[in-house]
């Protein structure tokens, strides 16, 4: 029986169109993204500062040094300050003002905001990011994994998710995208990295079973290490997608070197032969084993023959907690507006395009990732009014045109652990505005990356433009603020709280 020719058009459309997808993809570049968990700007043997510091003699990270060797090193790249915000921001390209999930998610419709005696957090987006439109208190928006899964892409996520709160749809990576999803959940930390313990906190909290790592059975009872478990998986994933001959975005998201501190026995003895105490070993011991992963990774990826077609990019998702030394000569840790809270190390190895050992000092920000991975894998990709990143592609082949002095912004209006602020970066210069008592500090970070010097009042001009440009993105993003006890009033704007 002769199908018409009505029926056979669609039908030879759709096979054609199938064709090209698959011709286009095969020509992609694979793309791992190693993200790492609260480790600071200067926690590597890699030193991102103008000079070496103690840290970087203190910490033993050789992979990142090879793969500073073999790419670009950005000195000036920063994160929000928390988790949660930095991971919805490069899964949408949306600031954090603007996707509203400013603050860590756990449970479902609940903050873990604590309670403050002048200020009052705003009804944020405590629930994450969404897999589906009209979900309360959470954001929607067509993820990276989604976009580059269209076009071809084995998408991988191994670890760390904590992208939606548990019980709703962005809980599990699968919903936001990923085809694969190993160990990935709602919580932000492991129960345990210990095998031993099943990656579990109930030998030591029996009702905490929520940080319970999920999906990795197999390495119950046994030594080893969470960091080594996951690579080993990652591994196989890897492998996995070059059988299949498909283009991978391999999402590798550490749960290192997030509390709890446990050894990793692979490194540890080792800092405490050279007198660090329990503590600082255990942390470097932490470091190395993540350090190792990238190591195990790259090797894997050489031995598949697809090293010269796949681009790493190494980041943090914010500063060092408080618990750790401060990365010197950075001020601040992990939830602070400050340098040290915010500026994170950052290396992209991208072989013909990004030059070997070289060192980028221009500023960018996280949720440049989404467009820039997009423009990586050849998607086109229109800014919108509902993103706000920038591709930093021009920065990585040394050519085009790039926004210098772009204005970039945190936005933190919460009260858990840290009071409330909003700060700008342009050019040089950065203002942060505390909420609580209207306060405005600008620094100079040419001169004065400490932030020990505080000239909004000498230079009103400056802290009146960057307020005024603050102010606009505050107002222009949506953009909560918190609510003022005292005063019965929402928190202005900092725009109205400056007198010239």
């Amino acid at each position: 029986m002769k199908l018409p020719y009505v029926f056979i058009l669609p039908i030879l459309i759709f096979l054609f169109g199938c064709a090209d997808i698959n011709d286009k993809s095969s020509n992609r570049p694979n793309i791992i993204f190693f993200f790492v968990d609260d480790m600071g700007w200067q926690e590597t043997s890699v030193p991102f500062y103008s000079e070496k510091t103690s840290l970087n003699d203190r910490y033993f990270t050789p992979n990142m040094e090879k793969l500073a060797m073999k790419g670009m090193k950005f000195t000036q790249a920063y994160a929000c300050a928390v988790c949660s915000p930095s991971r919805i921001s490069l899964m949408t390209g949306m600031n954090a003002a603007r996707h509203m999930v400013t603050n860590w998610t756990l449970r479902k419709d609940q903050s873990p905001d604590q309670p403050n005696d002048t200020i009052e957090s705003p009804k944020w987006n405590v629930n994450g990011l969404s897999a589906k439109e009209g979900q309360s208190r959470a954001v929607y928006s067509e993820t990276l994994p989604q976009k580059l899964k269209r076009v071809g892409y084995r998408t991988i996520h191994v670890g760390k998710a904590h992208f939606g709160a548990r019980q709703t749809s962005g809980e599990d990576p699968k919903n936001l995208g990923f085809d694969v999803n190993i160990a990935g959940h709602a919580a932000g930390g492991p129960g345990s990295y210990l095998g031993k313990y099943n990656y579990s906190a109930i030998w030591r909290a029996p009702k905490q079973d929520i940080w319970d790592v999920p999906g990795l059975d197999k390495y119950h009872g046994t030594d080893t290490f969470l960091t080594e478990a996951l690579t080993i998986e990652a591994s196989k994933a890897i492998k996995d997608a070059v059988e299949r001959e498909k283009p991978f975005y391999l999402y590798m998201s550490h749960y290192a070197i997030h509390a709890p501190w446990e050894k990793d026995d692979r490194f540890y003895q080792k800092y405490v032969d050279r007198g660090l105490d329990e503590f600082d070993a255990t942390y470097a011991s932490m470091i190395e084993g993540m350090d190792q992963s990238l190591g195990d990774i790259m090797e894997m990826v050489d031995e598949l023959g697809v090293m010269e077609n796949t681009i790493f990019v190494f980041m943090s998702d914010n500063g060092s907690p408080s618990q750790a030394d401060q990365n010197l000569p950075l001020r601040g840790h992990k939830l602070t507006p400050y340098e040290g809270g915010v500026r994170v190390p950052m290396i992209v190895k991208w072989s013909g395009v990004t030059q070997e050992n070289s060192t980028n000092n221009q500023y960018l920000i996280i949720e440049d990732i989404f467009p820039t991975f997009l423009e990586m894998a050849g998607i086109d990709f229109e800014k919108s009014d509902e993103t706000d990143g920038v591709s930093f592609v021009p920065l990585l082949k040394g050519e085009g045109d790039y926004p210098k002095n772009r204005p970039i912004f945190w936005h933190y209006p919460n009260t858990y652990n840290q009071p409330p602020y909003s700060a700008i970066r342009q050019g040089k210069w950065k203002l942060i505005y505390h909420h609580t008592n209207r306060k405005l500090e600008l620094f100079n970070l040419e001169e004065d990356i400490s932030e020990r010097n505080n000239f909004a009042f000498q230079n009103r001009e400056k802290t009146h433009e960057l307020s005024r440009a603050l102010t606009d993105h505050l107002l222009s993003s949506g953009a909560l603020m918190p609510w003022d006890k005292i005063k019965q009033e929402t928190v202005p704007y900092p725009i109205e709280v400056i007198k010239l």
